[in-house]
This record gives structure tokens, sequence and C-alpha cells, in this order.
């Protein structure tokens, strides 16, 4: 352990040497802010339903809980909080705790779905206040991803605090790159609350081939990346992925209780149609699927656990996606739609299932559309070329994660310097 927290003072020394003293990077891997400790003692609780086997910690607390390791950086100074919905510090939503305290928020930024999460996936979110405290709210998932320069010159510090769920195009972590960026150029100080990833256990899928980068896809990093986001925001500033990075005065306040071996279900579904640990299990999967005709379930009571079309053959199971304020125009919109229902795998089982591409092929051949089953979105979310290549010759799943392995190893190698929490 003594020689890891020398590994990562050497690392951050580099990163922060033209705007931190030495005191302030002592301060940054302070063990006060974060010691790992085990997580042994896994209880049942969290997310976990009746009949389920997996167990999930109820031993952990996230940055957020952890006033006392970061108020003391947010007295007397102007604050910008970015935030949702997941931002909660002993079941309350952080705004009000931090408010309650006395800290200066004079901007809250949201991401996509919204300040309280509540907003459709892909719908623009739009600026307004908080209705509660009246603190102006910014969107960025809208015309701008990014903070604008002139709010962020108006403060001295921004608190980052969103659950994620540990994949590439999971779009938390695109809007904290945006951040990063923002702080860079303006001088502004970061302060991540860290929270585990519920993805965290492993690493799978290619790396992202950077001609595919969008806001789905920022950093050349494996679909599953199995870290945090304030391990991911050390390891982009570290890599230089971050635009002037170097320039970054970055914090990360750990999680205590956690490490990768964890099993942790978020409080709060992270957004709408991650509804529980079974969605958040077979996203790495089944994500896939937004950019064919196939429905993934988006308007049903069963987002990310279910898929189909009208013109799947052969299906016992079938549903019709509907309009409803967590899926607006969903795909296949009042159509009954035959397919298959994840819905009923045992949790446990899905633990260790990992990145798998099953189902994706199953319904392109059960489609028979050929190439026209995959628009241009695909390569944008699972990163590489050879992917589509692949199915079309008809490869299967195994055949085609077997070629990312190399991937994998690759990444778990280059991170293993910026991880805060055991493996």
């Amino acid at each position: 352990m003594k020689q890891f927290k020398t590994i990562v003072a050497s690392v951050l020394s580099l990163i922060v040497m033209s705007y931190v003293s030495a005191q302030s990077v002592s301060q940054h891997l302070d063990p006060g802010c974060g010691v790992v400790e085990s997580a042994d003692v896994i209880r049942s609780g969290g997310q976990q339903r009746q009949g389920e086997e997996v167990l999930f910690s109820e031993s952990v607390l996230c940055g957020a809980d952890r006033t006392e390791q970061y108020l003391h950086l947010l007295e007397g100074r102007r604050v910008g909080l970015l935030t949702n919905h997941s931002g909660l510090c002993g079941g309350v939503h952080l705004v009000d705790t931090l408010s309650r305290l006395g800290v200066d928020i004079r901007y809250i930024f949201a991401p996509e779905h919204g300040f309280r999460g509540d907003v459709s996936a892909g719908e623009r979110v739009r600026d307004g206040r908080d209705p509660k405290t009246g603190i102006p709210v910014l969107s960025l998932y809208g015309a701008s991803k990014a903070p604008a320069d002139s709010v962020m010159r108006k403060l001295d510090v921004v608190v980052f605090d969103l659950q994620d769920v540990g994949l590439r195009y999971y779009t938390y972590l695109s809007t904290l790159h945006y951040l990063l960026e923002a702080a860079a150029r303006t001088s502004t100080e970061v302060v991540i609350l860290d929270r585990p990833n519920p993805n965290g256990h492993y690493v799978d899928g290619p790396i992202l081939d950077m001609k595919h980068r969008s806001f789905v896809g920022v950093y050349p990093i494996p679909v599953v990346h199995g870290m945090t986001l304030g391990e991911l925001a050390y390891m982009a500033v570290g890599e230089g992925w971050v635009k002037d990075g170097w320039k970054c005065r970055l914090r990360v306040i750990r999680a205590k209780g956690y490490d990768h071996r964890t099993l942790y279900a978020p409080p709060v579904p992270p957004s709408p149609n991650l509804p529980d640990m079974t969605a958040i299990y077979l996203y790495p999967s089944l994500c896939y699927f937004e950019a064919t005709p196939v429905s993934v379930g988006r308007g049903t009571d069963k987002p990310f656990k279910i898929y189909g079309h009208p013109s799947m053959k052969g299906r016992a199971y079938s549903f019709v996606p509907r309009a409803m304020k967590s899926a607006v125009n969903p795909p296949c919109k009042d159509k009954v739609c035959h397919g298959v229902s994840l819905d009923t795998i045992p949790v446990g089982s899905l633990v260790g299932k990992g990145l798998s591409l099953e189902y994706v092929i199953d319904a392109y051949r059960d489609m028979g559309m050929g190439d026209r089953f995959f628009n241009n979105a695909f390569e944008r979310l699972i990163g590489v070329d050879y992917v589509r290549e692949m199915i079309g010759k008809g490869a299967s799943a195994q055949e085609i994660e077997a070629r990312w392995q190399d991937d994998v190893a690759q990444f778990k190698k280059a991170r293993a310097q910026y991880l805060l929490y055991d493996e």
C-alpha cells in the first residue's frame, strides 16, 4: 500500500507541478481524504429484490457523505456544483446539505437528464432555477456541453458529484471531461466527490479508436473501464487527454469502505432508464441496440432489460413501447415488438457475465437486414470498426470478444498507477 501511495504521489506531482505547491499535493493524497478500507463485510441491501442471490455492500460512504473531508475547501469561496438527483449526502440532496451548512453556491450545472434526473435520454436540458433554493441552474446538455468560461471565472471551485455506471458512453464522463478543460482554462479548482462504480469490478470491451470520438466516447478507454470518475479524472489529466490538463487543480474525496471487488447498488437510479441493478448490469451489452431499429425497452417498465422489434420472428415474448416522461418518443412507439425478456435472469449471474454481443447478434440474424441493421452511431458506441464487420461475416460473440482481450490487458496495465481503490 505504501508503494502504491508513492506511485500515485509521483504522478500527481507531475500533474499539478505548475499550479499546486508540494503542500497542496500532500493534501490531494491525505489518507484522511479517503483511506481505502477492506470491503470484506458485504451485507444484503441497496436494491436487492426478493429471491436474488447477489449481496450489495451497505458499508460504503460516498465522497459526498464525508463532509468533514471537504467542507473546509468550500468555506468562504464561490462555489459551483455539478450534480443531479443522484448527488445525495446522507440521503439529502447535496445542494440542500451544503446550503444548510452556509456554502455559497452560485451556480448549479446540470448534465444529461437534468438537475432532477427526470429529462428523457437525449432530450435537451434547459437553463432554469432550483425552485427550492433559487440558485441558477445552467445546462451542460443543451446548446453547450461545457461551462462557459465567463461563468467559471465567477467561481473559485466547482464540486462534481454524479453517480456514474462505469461505461465509456455514459455521458456523465464526457461532462466531467469538459468541466476539467474549462477549469484548466480558468484556473478554477475542481473537487470530485467520488462515488463507487456499480460496474467497477471488471474491465471489458475494445479501446475507443479516436476517429470515432464523440460525446458518447471522449477517451481511448474500453467500453467498461472499471474505474470511478475520480480515478478516471486523474488518469485523463495524467495521460494528457484533457487539454492543458497540467493546469488542473484537482482533488478527489474518496469513497470509504469501497474497493473494486465491492458490489455496489446506487441508492437511486442514476438515470431514468436504468431503474435497477439488472438494467445496470445489462447496459454494457444492450446499449448497442440504440444504433439499430430494435427497441431496448424504452417506453416500458423494463428499459434495458428487454429487446425486440415488430419484425422479429418466433418469439414468445412481446411488449409495446409507449410515450412516457422517461422516453418521450421511444423506438417502435405504439408497435407490438416481439423479442426477449432478460428481466428474470438472476442478478448474481449477471455480475460475472461482462459485456456480451450475443443479444445484438441474435437480433441481427433474425431480422435479415444485413448492414442496414446498423446506423453510424454503432461505431461511436462500440468504438471500433471491426465489430460490425465481424458480425456481418458471421462471427460468434465469443470470437469477436476474444479480439479485444489485448485491449483489456493493455488498459488495466495503464490505469494501475491511477487507481485510488484496491483491486
